[in-house]
């Protein structure tokens, strides 16, 4: 089998057990004290660390959602597509970010009582850049006027 077809199985193959994993994941936000049947009890000062991490990331959402309503009610004279198109970025970032806070503390929970190490993600990258092109976009407006 030539080597292409092997690393497009493998590759399936690796986005099918990624899938799974998120299922599992999901489940587990409902029920927390199902972690609690995967390996050993963490030092409690890494699980109240992690918590305090999620936390965190819900104060972040909180904060972009915020924003997002701001925009959209405090600033009408902007225009219409500009005010919906920055208001809609900075809810979904919001949303996003609340949504990875839980399945980033699962999955960094399973993996300390699993004795692993903790996962790595894309997500604050992601982040990052859609609030710095929000933050550029909202410059630009600020530079050019509400009426534009």
């Amino acid at each position: 089998m030539p080597r292409a077809r092997v690393r497009d199985r493998l590759s399936r193959a690796g986005r099918v057990a990624g899938v799974i994993e998120f299922v599992r994941n999901v489940r587990l936000w409902f029920a927390p004290a199902a972690v609690r049947d995967e390996g050993e009890t963490p030092d409690y000062r890494f699980s109240l660390a992690n918590e305090r991490t999620f936390l965190a990331w819900l104060r972040t959402a909180l904060a972009l959602i915020g924003g997002g309503f701001a925009v959209d009610q405090f600033l009408p004279d902007l225009r219409w597509g500009w005010r919906v198109g920055l208001a809609l970025a900075l809810l979904a970032a919001g949303a996003l970010c609340a949504l990875r806070a839980v399945n980033h503390w699962v999955r960094c929970e399973r993996a300390m009582r699993r004795g692993e190490d903790l996962p790595v993600s894309r997500f604050p990258a992601l982040l990052s850049l859609v609030v710095a092109v929000v933050a550029v976009a909202m410059v630009v407006v600020v530079l050019v006027g509400w009426e534009g």
